[in-house]
């Protein structure tokens, strides 16, 4: 009979423990009688998790709700049909041991959930543990940092709760120089966290454009989130006293509804992770890196390939920082401006991307969608925060990167003379900062443009390259095609490149149908009558119907 009941208790685990103590428990309103048929189970769970029987109870009440994120009390009171207070009672200490966790919304409404961790330590059948973070590196803690200061964004710690695991955090980690830095500023709980919040959105989103609603958040008490907006806005907080934040400043004017760390305070904080220098990425652009495009042979005619030639020449770094040297010490502008203009598939942008590999030079590449708003003023800061962003990456960068405005038709057109609406105004402001930026530039700048005939003349004179990229000579096109299908011998290459007047983008667009093609359906015996099918599809000025399909 003993050893019956020893091999029972071993084939107990932490999930039919569960699943038993759920399955008593459904309208038991959690009498005496429920404990007595579900005793084995309860009394497995809490030796297992060292917890008293009726958190047990609980936790695996919570378990079996596990899958829906947002457990509401009312459901697992009207499942074992007993007062939420039986429940309630609870919770404090399952959250305290990270059994649960709360997300606390409005009106005082509650609903928790089970971590992923808790699960998968029961279909372990493992004792959950809190993991101890300790000896960890500060990429480590930032780490932490980041899914803490997420939970209490999701309302999932109050901001107590969250002060003390940031501390504890601390506490674990003395060895850490940033953890150091911080407690030597001697700050009070409040200010320490606002000031580990600015530390996280740097190191984590890259973020140095940090406005009010990036901060509010963080406290549980608006009587103290009130009083610290106000001396943030008067400049009186500590932070600012011990240099550790400022406002951002664009052009000169102090915007006191943007903040950022100092550089003293990147510095000195973030020295372990060697990102004081580092240049913060916007919404607003792109980063290619020089490594990551690909080579790909454009063709030209002879006027273009030379124009190409030469500006690849100046952009070869020893050439390019002689003559930048040069014209700054004749007192020339030290910009230099490009614009490449011309019918759409011609190779405008592919021939910034190659020069841009060939010269080793990243590619700053402007989202043009981003920079406009619909808020009045915000348009003109955004343009203002890209320029000095690119500032900053040029003095930060040993080879100067390309400032890319890609299909600048929008920014780069007429100004409106006596503009009257808000958006015309709007336009104008924008192309005035542009222009003002092209004058005082210290770097490269490339535009591509399909429109250049509306390009306002106040632009046109700030372009010291323009480069007009025609559609391809016969020859080029001819080359064009053995390059995108290099099975084609020369006799069909001059029929289709006489036959068709296409672009570049044209042709690649057409070598792609084949491509396409001959993976879906194989490789036809008749190219040229395929590809030539292709290519009447290609064009958009056939009198035919179109085809559509293969």
């Amino acid at each position: 009979m003993e050893d019956k009941k020893t091999k029972s208790a071993k084939e107990i685990d932490l999930l039919l423990a569960v699943e038993k103590i759920v399955e008593q428990a459904k309208d038991s309103h959690l009498n005496k009688e429920f404990y007595r048929k579900a005793g084995k189970y309860i009394k497995y769970m809490s030796e297992k998790l060292e917890l008293t029987k009726e958190e047990s109870v609980m936790i695996a009440l919570f378990i079996n709700w596990s899958d829906n994120g947002t457990i509401q009390f009312k459901d697992i009171c009207e499942y074992v049909n007993c007062p939420s207070v039986c429940i309630l009672r609870y919770t404090d200490i399952l959250e305290n041991r990270e059994f649960i966790r709360c997300r606390r919304e409005k009106h005082g409404r509650a609903s928790y959930r089970v971590p992923f961790d808790v699960i998968e330590a029961f279909k372990r059948n493992e004792k959950y543990v809190p993991r101890k973070c300790t000896n960890l590196t500060c990429l480590e803690l930032f780490a932490e940092l980041e899914d803490i200061f997420e939970q209490r964004k999701d309302n999932e710690l109050t901001f107590e709760t969250m002060a003390s695991k940031i501390q504890s955090l601390f506490t674990d980690n003395p060895q850490i120089k940033y953890v150091q830095k911080v407690k030597d500023q001697y700050l009070e709980t409040n200010d320490e966290m606002l000031l580990v919040l600015f530390s996280h959105l740097f190191v984590n989103n890259e973020d140095d454009y940090i406005r009010y609603y990036d901060l509010d958040w963080l406290y549980d008490n608006k009587r103290d989130w009130s009083k610290i907006r106000g001396k943030l806005n008067r400049g009186h907080h500590q932070l600012f006293w011990y240099n550790l934040i400022e406002y951002n400043n664009d052009d000169g004017m102090v915007d006191r509804e943007v903040f950022r760390m100092t550089q003293k305070a990147k510095d000195d904080l973030f020295d372990e992770l060697n990102i004081s220098n580092r240049c913060i990425k916007s919404k607003y652009e792109d980063w290619i890196g020089c490594n990551s495009i690909t080579t790909k042979k454009l063709f030209y005619g002879n006027s273009i390939q030379s124009q190409i030639t030469e500006l690849s020449q100046l952009l070869d770094d020893t050439h390019y920082k002689e003559i930048h040297s040069r014209m700054k010490d004749s007192g020339f502008r030290c910009g230099f401006t490009c614009l490449f203009y011309g019918a759409p598939g011609t190779g405008k942008t592919e021939t910034v991307l190659q020069l841009a590999r060939q010269t080793g030079r990243d590619i700053v590449q402007v989202n043009l969608s981003q920079l406009k708003s619909c808020w009045v003023g915000e348009s003109e800061k955004n343009i203002k925060r890209l320029f000095d962003n690119y500032r900053s990456k040029v003095k930060k960068s040993k080879v100067t990167p390309i400032l890319l405005f890609n299909e600048a038709d929008a920014i780069i057109n007429q100004r409106m003379e006596g503009a009257q609406t808000a958006a015309n105004k709007m336009e104008n402001s924008i192309q005035n900062i542009i222009l003002q930026e092209m004058e005082d530039l210290d770097g490269i700048l490339i535009a591509t443009t399909n429109l250049a005939g509306n390009m306002d003349n106040a632009f046109e004179r700030r372009f010291l390259y323009k480069i007009k990229f025609d559609k391809p000579t016969l020859e080029a096109r001819m080359n064009i095609w053995h390059e995108m299908i290099p099975a084609l011998d020369e006799s069909v290459t001059r029929t289709l490149a006489t036959k068709y007047d296409f672009s570049g983008g044209q042709i690649e667009n057409v070598a792609r149908h084949y491509t396409i093609g001959n993976i879906l359906h194989g490789k036809s015996d008749n190219d040229i009558d395929k590809i030539t099918s292709y290519c009447d599809n290609e064009r958009l000025d056939t009198k035919e119907c179109r085809k559509i399909g293969f």
